[in-house]
């Protein structure tokens, strides 16, 4: 009994410990200076784009509306298994159409035939998804943003859509991601994780960086540990923001987070001893990318084992060795670093609601562990449907 208590104590105390360090972290933020004397960048804005016929017309005609120069900037959407009429619709627009064509496809594939087709004229590149549309000042703000010690910024991913408690809490998940691994790392002097999409990066680099990958799933992990081990930090701008649709559908959740609880647990043991050997070099930064971030438990369940832990074991409080006080700081620290991560914006009636939806969910995202097996041998589409405008 001793030795469960004591292995429970270490994960929840770590777990409780890095949330609410970086939590508090997020509060120190600042944002990038602004370099004002910033000439003009080209910037190529990629999104690759598989199967996704019924938001990418709409996508395309967004990411041309910008405060930055046309001439700056060219749209590239990376066709991968779209519908002949989309491709004939997209053609029409002032953009720049990759056709790709795999047996089995990646977002790495796609976006490598992409940087191998332009040409070597931009500095920057853009990576989307094929769902998320630009605020009108995205790329003015990151142009501002960037500089020879900068050369790879993730933006803010805001949610598109809140149609029902599930996009709801997916957007409000995403908040806390921006909080506390984007926010609080770079405020405490580590580097912002990568989200996939709305992040820019030196156009030479990416091009290197991708160039040796082959990642299936959750390529932005893998891209952060091979930017770390040249020492390039991703820097976050919190005020270039990226409208991200959120998912609505359960099996369309379920499929999103087993992929990347896969993923995490892939990456996390093919850099487990590098990772641990940075450490004991000084190299803090890598550690915590490779192997802080990735030993918890996605928060969702997190959160559900310490609520579940702190009820149980309030009835067997007399025959614990370390006390039962101790899960009830866990539990308040956990909880109010949570809340503090979630921006105001999102305390409304229908985060309220749901709320409510969290159990079951917990539930969900619980059995997934069981279910891993052969979830990044191949892509998993999010399939998206929401259009600006429409919920």
């Amino acid at each position: 009994m001793l030795l469960i208590e004591l292995l429970f104590l270490c994960y929840f105390g770590y777990v409780v410990s890095y949330t609410t360090i970086f939590s508090f972290g997020g509060l120190l933020f600042y944002k990038i200076p602004e370099q004002i004397e910033n000439a003009p960048r080209k910037f190529c804005v990629l999104i690759p784009c598989y199967k996704e016929d019924l938001v990418i017309l709409d996508v395309a005609r967004k990411a041309l509306e910008q405060s930055y120069s046309r001439t700056n900037y060219t749209v590239v959407v990376i066709a991968d298994s779209l519908q002949p009429a989309t491709l004939a619709a997209l053609r029409e627009l002032p953009i720049r159409v990759v056709e790709v064509h795999f047996e089995s496809s990646t977002k790495v594939k796609s976006l490598n035939a992409a940087l191998q087709a332009l040409p070597q004229e931009y500095e920057y590149a853009v990576i989307l998804d094929a769902d998320n549309v630009m605020e009108f000042t995205y790329l003015e703000k990151m142009n501002k943003s960037l500089s020879p010690q900068v050369r790879a910024i993730q933006g803010q991913r805001k949610p598109k859509n809140q149609n029902n408690s599930l996009a709801v809490l997916d957007g409000v998940s995403e908040a806390i991601n921006n909080h506390i691994y984007r926010q609080g790392s770079v405020a405490l002097g580590l580097s912002s994780s990568i989200s996939g999409s709305g992040v820019v990066f030196d156009f030479q680099l990416i091009k290197q960086k991708l160039g040796g990958m082959d990642s299936v799933g959750g390529f932005d992990r893998e891209l952060e540990v091979l930017l770390l081990s040249d020492g390039i930090k991703v820097a976050y701008q919190k005020e270039a923001i990226v409208l991200d649709e959120k998912v609505s559908k359960s099996k369309t959740f379920q499929n999103q987070r087993k992929r990347w609880i896969s993923s995490q647990y892939i990456y996390l043991r093919k850099y487990f001893t590098v990772g641990m050997r940075a450490l004991f070099k000084g190299n803090f930064t890598f550690f915590n990318s490779t192997v802080l971030r990735n030993i918890q438990l996605p928060r969702l369940i997190n959160i559900g084992l310490l609520t579940s832990l702190t009820l149980i074991l309030y009835f067997v409080r007399q025959d614990l060795f370390f006390g039962y006080a101790i899960w009830v700081a866990f539990f308040a620290f956990n909880t109010i670093s949570i809340l503090l991560a979630i921006p105001r914006e999102f305390y409304t009636r229908k985060l309220a609601l749901a709320f409510l939806k969290l159990p079951f969910l917990f539930l969900n995202m619980l059995l997934l562990l069981f279910k891993l097996k052969g979830a990044n041998k191949k892509f998993i589409h999010t399939p998206h449907e929401s259009v600006m405008g429409r919920e």
